[in-house]
């Protein structure tokens, strides 16, 4: 392929990827604050060690989203409940 060829479809795709990425980002955000968010609704203040746990669930790790939860003083049926909007 000629050298001139490459270059748009280069850019397109940096384009694409950077475009998926900005897209994405918030999504993540908001995946926390829903988490959070459930926590917080259920009674329980939302300090850093909560934080963390509803950041585990994002990242897939829903049993260790609950324990960390559990550890925080969240009861177990909000953790379970606040982990499943994680990774929403």
């Amino acid at each position: 392929m000629r050298r001139s060829a490459c270059i748009p479809s280069v850019l397109a795709g940096l384009a694409l990827a950077l475009g998926g990425t900005v897209i994405a980002a918030p999504a993540a955000h908001a995946d926390i604050d829903a988490c959070q968010n459930h926590v917080r609704d259920q009674g329980t203040e939302v300090t850093d060690a909560v934080r963390m746990g509803c950041y585990v669930g994002l990242v897939g790790d829903q049993s260790g989203c609950v324990g960390d939860l559990a550890r925080a003083g969240v009861a177990d049926a909000v953790a379970t409940e606040a982990c499943r909007e994680a990774p929403r």
